[in-house]
């Protein structure tokens, strides 16, 4: 298994986002697993999607992380290429999975460095929302598939982190929660693409949290700190702590506050 490797030409704007997107994951790299239990469920959830037995697939694991799923794949027999936008990501699922049956990938999700026609499975799990052109991330994605091939996606949608969103609307006036687009944006993002076969479907999840703070932990741990049109500013003890009383409102019967994340998946069928 040999990368192919191509260079793709990138805006200066769109540079610079997505290298503090990559500086943002980059730093929580090493805390990422401790606080990633929701994005196993949906990744496991998206593995259970693809055929259990690998052997002779060439698979693409596209935001691999610190390589959880990646390890997984080649468990299941799959030469396995895992790409990160962050070098210390990938530092992490080399130490996780090692080199045999592996190659590494340091890019950009809209300019794959690999061949067309290339790879047998493309997976990406809750990577994409990230993307600066959603389209041109599918684009990508068709564009390495083999013919007959399937790319398997997770990504966040409208709705997600919802309760935090309105704790923080009744604190002050500033971004701390990024916007998803629309599962219906989703779908033309992919007909700009010309993904003319695909399926998606939406789902909902639902964590319970001790508090607003353990939440905002759990986001930090894994690296989702970028706010797109968000000002650097100082947040005060005393702001936490009236998002903390905001988010009250939103608790159970038993003291336990939501996090609710609306999440789709598709297939991309070559």
């Amino acid at each position: 298994m040999n990368i192919e490797m191509i260079q793709h030409p990138s805006s200066s704007s769109a540079s610079q986002r997505k290298a503090r997107i990559a500086a943002a994951f980059g730093k929580a790299a090493q805390s990422y697993d401790r606080h990633a239990a929701f994005q196993r469920e949906v990744g496991l959830k998206l593995l259970n999607e693809l055929p259990q037995d690998l052997h002779g697939y060439v698979v693409l694991d596209l935001g691999c992380g610190t390589g959880f799923f990646s390890e997984q794949m080649r468990q299941r027999g799959a030469a396995v290429i895992c790409a990160d936008i962050s070098q210390d990501m990938l530092v992490q699922a080399r130490q996780r999975c090692g080199m045999s049956g592996f190659e590494y990938c340091h890019c950009d999700a809209e300019a794959l460095p690999l061949a067309d026609h290339s790879v047998d499975i493309v997976f990406s799990s809750l990577a994409l929302q990230w993307c600066e052109s959603l389209a041109v991330s599918f684009r990508e994605i068709k564009r390495v598939l083999k013919p007959a091939g399937k790319g398997y996606f997770s990504m966040l949608v409208a709705g997600s982190l919802l309760e935090l969103e309105q704790a923080w609307v009744k604190v002050d006036s500033a971004r701390h929660v990024n916007r998803f687009i629309s599962g219906n944006a989703v779908k033309i993002a992919l007909a700009q693409a010309e993904c003319t076969q695909y399926q998606i479907d939406l789902y909902s999840f639902g964590l319970w949290y001790d508090s607003a703070m353990h939440l905002m932990r759990d986001l930090k741990g894994i690296g989702a700190t970028h706010i797109d049109g968000r000002t650097s500013r100082l947040i005060s003890h005393r702001m936490l702590a009236q998002v903390e009383a905001a988010y009250q409102t939103f608790a159970n019967r038993e003291g336990r506050l939501p996090a609710t994340y609306q999440v789709c998946f598709g297939v991309i069928h070559q």
